[in-house]
């Protein structure tokens, strides 16, 4: 009895399975939330960009005019410095060393100087000047004078070699901060372009936001129209922007931002604008999200008329 009823039920059991896990199957997952809202443009016309945040000086890679190995670090990531401060010292032994030769050399040719000068007064103090010839005078005369220009041309050498020893420390060209260093005392570094061993500086006082605009785009934007800046993973933070200046020339895109129809051969123009250090936490080197208005009114009916000129982005 129980076996004629096994089978059937087993059927059943198995057909209930197969019933459920279809319906789990076709249940739609839940929707999970973005970790960051994406900003909404506060302009009803507008284009939108990535912008960099970098010093108002621009970001300065302090270089060195001599090659060497740094033996002095006067100043640390973050600090503040003046004009003319000093941030790093390259050895300058063999400098001192000219210099302590040319010292010497000068202290010889003033002894030698002293000398012609006191033989050529002894030769004209005399009386009688039939006692000595006008060729002799005159040798002596020039002799002084020969020791005044070497004792001139050593003096200007000790400049030369003071002005080169003044070259090893490298001192602050603007107020500003030091935003990056990574030299190490110990350290070689190439004189001229900048190599591994840099140091970076930037006055953060004031903000610079320089916005890639891609090229399509690039014909509605308008040397002075508004802007708001929004930190990224954070749209609540904005700030708005001054207009700085357009940069006229159009470079290739460096600054991606992963959409899945970026083309890497994109180019972009780059509009400037800047903003108050204190209205943002943000850093020099961080990316925000720019949007600038656009106004069609005041584009040529012919701009106007594209569908491009009141679509957003």
């Amino acid at each position: 009895m129980m076996r004629k009823y096994l089978l059937p039920i087993l059927a059943l059991i198995g057909l209930l399975l197969a019933v459920a896990m279809v319906l789990i199957g076709n249940r739609q997952p839940p929707v999970s939330k973005p970790a960051a809202q994406s900003p909404v443009a506060p302009f009803a016309s507008y284009v939108a960009g990535s912008g960099i945040i970098e010093a108002s000086t621009g970001n300065i890679l302090v270089g060195t005019p001599v090659p060497g190995i740094v033996v002095e670090l006067y100043v640390s990531t973050g600090s503040q410095v003046k004009a003319g401060d000093k941030l790093f010292k390259i050895d300058d032994r063999e400098q001192q060393a000219q210099r302590l030769l040319a010292t010497a050399k000068i202290k010889e040719i003033a002894v030698r100087l002293a000398q012609a000068r006191s033989q050529f007064e002894l030769a004209d103090s005399v009386s009688d000047k039939r006692a000595i010839s006008v060729e002799e005078l005159n040798r002596r005369r020039f002799a002084v004078k020969l020791a005044e220009a070497e004792q001139a041309s050593s003096q200007a050498q000790v400049v030369q070699i003071q002005m080169d020893i003044n070259r090893h420390t490298v001192r602050a060209p603007i107020r500003g901060r030091i935003l990056q260093n990574t030299m190490r005392v110990g350290e070689f570094v190439q004189g001229g372009a900048p190599g591994a061993a840099s140091m970076l500086i930037g006055n953060d006082d004031w903000l610079f936001v320089r916005a890639d605009i891609d090229e399509n785009d690039a014909w509605r934007v308008q040397p002075g129209a508004r802007a708001v800046a929004f930190v990224r993973g954070k749209p609540t933070l904005h700030t708005a922007l001054k207009f700085e200046r357009v940069d006229p020339f159009v470079l290739p895109k460096k600054s991606l931002t992963g959409a899945s129809t970026e083309r890497v051969d994109t180019r972009a123009l780059q509009v400037i604008y800047s903003f108050d250090h204190t209205a943002l936490p943000v850093y020099v080197g961080q990316q925000v999200d720019v949007f600038i208005e656009t106004n069609v009114d005041k584009l040529s009916p012919e701009a106007a008329s594209t569908p491009s000129s009141v679509k957003a982005p």
